[in-house]
């Protein structure tokens, strides 16, 4: 077997690669190296989402760490990737386990680590976890494992509440008063993940969809786009509500659907959140954004004289730049999103009430406030498309482009070009199409952004045209 961290953490198919005993090895390879480091003595914060066998799977990692002496703060019910993200901070951890798939389809499940800063692991660290894993197996590394009921008895598991704690955090961050005050109506849909219960918790007045416990997550990836939102949208569209947030599956990314019912994407989000950040909590410090994010970030950093900086996709680049530099805010186009003054980590849940913020301050809708911003900076159009690609033929591909890139697409000279994290193609006008191959799943992504809808449609068949896909 051999174990790959993705973009954030290790991943597979549930009884087919996600199985326990994988999951063990995973498990023992992690403790021997909180050990090693010296981590192990400051403690182990795990948690978990609502996929099928999560909490169980969480329990055989509690074991583990029990029998390596570690002891364990174990989430009493599931919580949201960010939560426990701030549990590890809080509590001056040595790091965090989070049981997730994220995003991906309901037959997936996932292993996270956070380190002690209460972000995702490193790549450095990653790197090492995985040359543990692979150690252990050549070597017949036993796991060593103390019995769930039994650690719990002995203290070595102890069961907590990780929402006090992180609602406390959110509260200082938002004006939750002021969103109280201003009565927008707002729908919001957790997509039967993590995140359900916890916006209205703080915001008893929203109105919350999916919300039950559905480990097939109504027969699709909670992932919050477009495709994924329609009932969301018609929500927004019958005129009973102002706004509609929507979580993944961990509810550390964030997607939205503006006051018309349409789909309001992480560029857009980025964008209105930025500059509430910068105009009225008066913060300061550099933007980075990943490789298929918004050129709007570019050119509103340009317009505020902020640093920009641009990482391969993944939110684990955008965290190092966090804990290296004075970062104002980060994000990806897949609605991770994070900001200065809080944890280097996504958080779809602070994200969702900042927009909220950022309404409330204003008097605006979310398109309004766009649109007020794009008057000024240009006006952008963006899509992606994904297509699933056998590994053979994803090797093929990644080959003949880095081998004989196109020099020119849909009859547009490429002026540029960043092959940092996928292939993007960049145009004189500043449109791009960025094609890249999934680090988690077998999927091809496509991406495109230009001045009209109509070039953003022609990039996207080009693409779907050179990867033969």
């Amino acid at each position: 077997m051999q174990i790959k961290f993705g973009t954030d953490g290790w991943r597979g198919v549930i009884a087919r690669d996600f199985t326990f005993d994988n999951l063990s090895i995973v498990a023992q390879a992690t403790m021997d190296y909180l050990n090693r480091e010296g981590l192990g003595g400051k403690g182990l914060v795990i948690g978990y989402d609502r996929r099928f066998m999560s909490r169980d799977f969480a329990r055989r990692v509690a074991e583990i760490a029990a029998g390596n002496g570690i002891r364990v703060r174990l989430a009493e019910e599931y919580a949201p990737t960010p939560a426990i993200s701030w549990a590890v901070w809080e509590s001056k951890a040595g790091a965090g386990i989070m049981i997730t798939a994220s995003h991906n389809p309901p037959e997936y499940n996932g292993f996270k680590v956070k380190e002690g800063f209460g972000g995702s692991a490193l790549p450095s660290t990653t790197r090492i976890l995985e040359e543990i894993v692979a150690f252990n197996i050549d070597n017949g590394r036993r796991v060593v494992a103390v019995p769930y009921d039994v650690a719990v008895d002995k203290g070595q598991i102890e069961l907590f509440d990780p929402r006090e704690g992180y609602f406390h955090q959110i509260a200082r961050y938002v004006d939750l008063d002021l969103i109280k005050k201003s009565k927008i109506a707002v729908a919001v849909d957790p997509m039967y993940g993590a995140g359900s219960g916890f916006i209205p918790q703080l915001l008893p007045d929203v109105y919350e969809i999916h919300g039950s416990e559905n480990p097939a997550f109504g027969g699709q990836a909670p992932e919050p786009i477009a495709q994924h939102l329609h009932e969301l949208s018609e929500l927004l569209k019958s005129g009973k509500y102002r706004v509609g947030l929507a979580l993944d599956g961990d509810a550390d990314r964030i997607g939205a659907v503006d006051e018309n019912g349409d789909f309001f994407s992480s560029h857009c989000i980025f964008t209105v959140i930025l500059r509430h950040l910068i105009e009225y909590k008066k913060l300061t410090g550099a933007v980075v954004k990943t490789v298929s994010t918004t050129r709007m970030v570019d050119l509103l950093a340009g317009k505020f004289g902020l640093e920009l900086f641009e990482t391969p996709i993944g939110f684990k680049h955008i965290c190092e730049l966090m804990l290296e530099r004075d970062i104002l805010m980060g994000g990806e186009e897949s609605g991770g999103l994070g900001v200065k003054g809080h944890i280097p980590e996504r958080d779809g849940i602070l994200l969702g009430l900042l927009l909220l913020e950022a309404m409330a301050v204003s008097g605006k809708g979310l398109k309004q406030l766009l649109n007020e911003t794009m008057d000024e900076i240009g006006h952008f159009h963006y899509s992606r498309i994904d297509r699933r690609i056998e590994n053979a033929a994803k090797e093929q591909l990644i080959t003949k482009l880095r081998s004989q890139p196109p020099l020119e697409i849909d009859g547009r000279r490429v002026a540029d070009s960043n092959f940092s994290d996928g292939f993007k193609f960049i145009f004189d006008n500043g449109d791009w199409l960025l094609i890249r191959p999934s680090g988690t799943e077998p999927v091809l992504r496509l991406y495109s952004e230009a001045a009209t809808p109509d070039q953003v449609g022609r990039f996207l068949r080009a693409a779907i045209s050179i990867a033969g896909v």
